[in-house]
């Protein structure tokens, strides 16, 4: 069992002096290796279920409700949009603005943000050389990072330079950087979680002589009695609008961000009451074993965008992964994303290769007309423009379906018009092979194949631990994608069959009918 980590004690002392409560007899600190998460909690020994493990009062966590600075700054410049305010109070620049602060002005979390990591595996902190090994997966173009620096640029720095007697002028190049920016803003999405405020909804902003306030309950969700202790992209807060304010705010929520997650290995969940929050273990946790709070069973890329981590576990055999490659580890919550632009350049080739009529125009600009004609009323419908295809022991996914016949086949195109609602997902042949072709144009993005990430993995077990996430990552969705191309070609070869079979009867049948009479003709 791993011991004790004594780098944690400032932050457990910190925590109990701050009204935090934990139970050391059960509960304790440690480091595991990487693949199993790094810093973590750990069960001291047995822990029945239903147990408490820790309570954090509501004041202690750190939000732009309970910090200081909101009401320090000014309220309404705080909320307001420019050219009136520096609109803090919508997305997560506010947020890091209160950390920043906090930590320049050894405030009153100073002790708690010191103990947070200040590295990060999180692709946002990756070369661009580690960077092209995620070519093809869906984590890059989700980053971020130019619309986050825009953020710190035209609203955080201009808060920071407009207020030198809060913000004082020595600190700006120490704390308040583009490269503390980044620093606190990845501690948010991978430590923060949403709190909905207390029933009595009162106190939300800390006036500049208060101590307390009864403010909200990380991005998880925490239900009263009923949990929902998920870590999650936050979004955005709007605290422009009034009707918003009993909306939960992120906040981040000491002790209670230390637990890793695992697929399927939660243990612990977070609950609150009217002025604190409980870590509770939901199921018996044996001495030795770690405590997880998972936060929902998320596919490696999302695990590695948000957290900087890869889930990597035998998988199951109904996913029917494993004649697919030479190492059958991975996340079976894993998914591969396709997006609609490769569906509709498909579709246009398909077009262009068709003989011209009345209603399919040859011009190829006139093609993608009325494809992107198509393609926006399918948006106003309300589908999809990015689809999460899944293990092939799931069905196909009917919008995709639906989608690829709305595109492809102009008496659908047609009749969605005047019935106002997409098309049924029916897989007919022509339907399966475009989607054929939309899996092998998708599988074209990676530079590596299947075989070759397999055998890397299995045979390689000082790769880095970028790359190797990277690997585990991209593996993944090819593997989804590998078996959904295998389950369209075994439909199509089902369909031909079928087709074969109907035909073959029917001449059959034709024949014996031709025997017939030419035997009555000789009768007669």
């Amino acid at each position: 069992m791993p011991g004790l980590d004594a780098s944690f004690y400032p932050l457990i002392s910190w925590f109990q002096a701050n009204g935090g409560t934990i139970d050391e007899s059960r509960f304790g600190l440690t480091t595991f290796p990487e693949e199993e998460g790094g810093r973590g909690a750990i069960a001291l020994k047995d822990i029945p279920e239903s147990h408490t493990l820790f309570s954090i009062p509501r004041a202690l966590t750190l939000s732009t409700r309970t910090s200081r600075l909101p009401s320090l700054f000014g309220i309404d410049q705080w909320r307001k949009a420019a050219p009136d305010g520096f609109g803090l109070g919508k997305g997560w620049a506010g947020l890091i603005l209160c950390m920043m602060w906090e930590e320049a002005n050894h405030g009153r979390w100073a002790a708690y943000l010191a103990s947070l990591p200040s590295q990060f595996d999180t692709p946002m902190f990756w070369s661009d050389e580690e960077l092209a090994e995620l070519k093809g997966t869906s984590v890059v173009e989700k980053l971020g990072k130019a619309d986050a620096e825009q953020e710190y640029y035209k609203k955080l720095l201009p808060a920071v330079e407009s207020r030198k007697d809060i913000f004082f002028p020595h600190h700006i190049p120490v704390y308040y950087t583009l490269e503390k920016f980044h620093i606190h803003g990845s501690r948010i999405l991978s430590r923060s979680f949403t709190v909905d405020p207390p029933a009595s909804g009162s106190g939300y902003y800390q006036d500049e002589e208060a101590s307390t306030v009864n403010g909200s309950s990380h991005a998880m969700d925490v239900d009263e009695l009923s949990p929902e202790a998920t870590h999650e992209d936050s979004g955005d807060v709007d605290a422009d609008d009034d009707d918003e304010e009993d909306e939960g705010i992120v906040s981040m929520v000491p002790m209670a961000d230390m637990l890793n997650a695992r697929y399927e290995s939660e243990n612990a969940k977070l609950f609150y009451e009217e002025d604190e929050l409980k870590m509770v273990s939901t199921k018996p946790i044996k001495a030795g074993e770690q405590i997880f709070n998972t936060y929902s069973d998320l596919p490696n890329a999302e695990l590695l965008r948000r957290y900087g981590h890869v889930d990597l576990l035998p998988l199951p055999a109904e996913l029917g992964f494993a004649t697919l490659s030479s190492d059958s580890r991975g996340n079976p919550g894993d998914v591969a994303e396709l997006r609609a632009d490769i569906i509709v350049d498909v579709a246009a080739r398909s077009a262009l290769g068709k003989q011209p009529d009345s209603s399919n125009p040859t011009n190829p600009d006139a093609i993608m007309e009325d494809l992107k004609g198509r393609i926006d009323w399918w948006l106003e419908m309300g589908g999809d423009d990015v689809f999460l295809l899944e293990p092939a022991a799931s069905p196909l996914p009917d919008d995709l379906v639906s989608l690829i016949r709305l595109l492809t086949d102009d008496s659908e195109w047609r009749k969605a018009q005047e019935r106002d609602k997409p098309p049924k997902a029916k897989a007919d042949s022509d339907t399966l092979t475009i989607m054929m072709e939309v899996l092998e144009q998708r599988l074209a993005l990676y530079d590596t194949t299947l075989e070759d990430d397999g055998a890397t993995l299995a045979s390689s077990a000082d790769l880095p631990l970028r790359k190797r996430n990277a690997l585990v990552v991209r593996l993944g969705e090819k593997r989804i994608l590998h078996g959904l191309r295998q389950k369209v070609s075994n439909e199509l070869a089902a369909l031909a069959s079928k087709a074969g079979d109907e035909l073959a009867g029917g001449s059959k049948r034709r024949g014996e009918g031709g025997d017939e009479g030419r035997t009555k003709k000789q009768r007669r």
